[in-house]
């Protein structure tokens, strides 16, 4: 059989699992008292959606059928370790499972031993050689990227520009803490980085189509793949604020707001978390309050990156005084502000009000720094309340549209940190030689490599797939599913590619320890791993 017929068979089969998983799901109730289970099932539906679409790849050529089959049983792997002695608690039958095969209502069985063949065969070390082969050729490239012209040409001009202006400052910011340099941030408003999403009617480059995110995808893997602190995070902010103006603010406020955005003339921060309601957004505290021609807001937000430079804040605040209208009272307003350097900032109105903002000191993900915010009486004029009186109210939902696309551009910046480790490794495991041999000569430094180059294709074929969901307005399941898997991946790449550097891996003049530190906070913002896994994907696929 050849790899794209195994890895068919083997995709088939965990297509199986999860449809009677999602089936015991949907009969059961939801609550909080039942997290285990639903985590793991929702967690493998992630890499079993990638699995699919790195299949698709498959006819394309030797190079993705392989890594499909490599990828797949991983996560065949992965899967029976979840369900060990759970089986019933999935909704397959335990019985079905030791007598040869997976059966469960609804759900068609699939012969064990045939699948334990193809799992067999993509974990075999003579295979994954060969596929270690291939990568340690293309100098950490998993497989062609299958880009179009003018996607391939974007590919190129940002990556000669992260290349040229970020890479060589992106241990500096990180080590010292610094801001990130004028001119990264204004090299790239004059690329157009900040209006990728915002359409063209606006002053920015959306001009819809399928394919109208790919262009964010790739520029964003391209960035981070230099520094996800210095560079790679620049657009999330802009996605959020301007997704949010565009689908929920007045016409006015539209042709007020985005061309600036998209032009980079002013940068952006978004003010949504509080010190004690991260994901449970519908439970914030900060108020604001009608009075006259304004809203005076009071509250503490945190982790607001890049509150500092940012002259827009988009500020997520309670407008209902009732709590017991949850995420309904909420709504969203367009905080203006100057731009700050450094690590502190202020700002003081006449009449008392006030707004200031603290760097929260962090492992890594540095040079944008994050803050905590206060208002203090702050005024905000009624028509920087996005959507105007219609607006009351939806800035929950207005949120959680514009958070689709942070958490798929998200799903990209770990595709770029996970790249910049592959490839980092195979330099390192290319010059260093162990006990008389260089590193890549072991089958267990190639085994890594390949493996490694299989979450990755899966990973980058499934943003794929989810930036074309998201446009056509139905991705909330996609784009969480992608964001979840491939910032788990982020993490264990980066550990992985960190193993290969042994002691140099753990010194902070090598990138790797960056990269390693960097990725560990993609699992937690823009939706944290555990929340995705329960409140989104869990309950999409119930």
């Amino acid at each position: 059989m050849t790899s794209l017929d195994r890895a068919t068979a083997l995709v088939e089969a965990l297509e199986e699992v999860v449809a009677a998983a999602s089936a015991r799901l949907g009969a059961a109730p939801a609550t909080d008292d039942d997290q285990s289970v639903p985590y793991d099932i929702a967690s493998v539906s992630s890499a079993v959606a990638a699995a699919r679409q790195l299949l698709e790849l498959g006819p394309l050529g030797e190079a993705e059928a392989d890594l499909a089959l490599v990828f797949a049983a991983d996560t065949a792997a992965d899967l029976a370790g979840r369900m060990l002695g759970r089986e019933e608690l999935w909704g397959v039958s335990p019985e079905g499972v030791s007598s040869g095969g997976v059966s469960a209502e609804g759900v068609r069985a699939k012969p064990l031993d045939t699948v334990a063949e193809h799992i067999a065969a993509g974990r075999d070390p003579a295979f994954l050689d060969t596929v270690a082969e291939r990568v340690l050729a293309a100098g950490g490239e998993a497989a062609p990227r299958r880009l179009s012209d003018e996607l391939q040409l974007v590919r190129g001009t940002f990556r000669d520009f992260a290349e040229a202006k970020v890479t060589p400052v992106a241990e500096r910011i990180h080590t010292h803490d610094e801001d990130i340099p004028d001119a990264i941030v204004e090299g790239l408003s004059e690329m157009g980085c900040f209006g990728l999403s915002i359409p063209a009617e606006y002053g920015g480059f959306a001009e819809g189509g399928a394919d109208e995110l790919l262009g964010m995808v790739v520029v964003t893997e391209e960035l981070s793949r230099a520094s996800l602190g210095a560079a790679g995070s620049l657009i999330t902010r802009p996605e959020i604020i301007g997704t949010a103006i565009a689908h929920g603010g007045t016409e006015e406020q539209r042709r007020r707001w985005l061309p600036s955005i998209a032009s980079g003339e002013r940068l952006c921060g978004v003010a949504v978390t509080e010190p004690n309601h991260g994901s449970d957004v519908g439970g914030i505290t900060t108020t604001a309050v009608r009075d006259g021609d304004d809203w005076v807001l009071n509250g503490v937000k945190t982790w607001c990156t890049f509150a500092g430079r940012a002259h827009y804040l988009l500020v997520l605040a309670r407008t209902d005084p009732d709590r017991a209208s949850a995420h309904r009272g909420l709504s969203l307003f367009v905080v203006e502000k100057p731009s700050f350097p450094g690590h502190a900032w202020e700002v003081a109105q006449d009449g008392g009000g006030s707004a200031s903002g603290r760097a929260i000191r962090t492992l890594g993900y540095r040079g944008m720094h994050s803050y905590e915010v206060t208002f203090d009486g702050f005024r905000v004029a009624a028509e920087n309340l996005i959507g105007l009186d219609e607006g009351l109210g939806r800035g929950f939902y207005l949120q959680m549209r514009a958070f689709a696309n942070a958490r798929l551009q998200t799903a990209a910046r770990a595709v770029g940190v996970m790249q910049s480790a592959l490839e980092l490794a195979v330099a390192h495991a290319t010059q260093r030689p162990v006990f008389g041999r260089p590193l890549t000569a072991y089958q267990l430094t190639r085994a890594k490599l390949a493996r490694m180059a299989a979450h990755i294709a899966a990973c980058r074929a499934f943003t794929t797939t989810a930036a074309r969901a998201v446009t056509a307005g139905a991705g909330v399941l996609a784009a969480a599913q992608v964001k979840q898997l491939a910032c788990r991946s982020a993490e264990w790449i980066t550990r992985e590619s960190q193993q290969v550097h042994g002691g140099y891996g753990y010194a902070e003049e090598y990138a790797i320890s960056r990269l390693f530190v960097d990725a560990r906070v993609l699992s937690i913002f823009e939706g944290a791993d555990e929340v995705l896994a329960l409140k989104v994907i869990a309950r999409h696929l119930r």
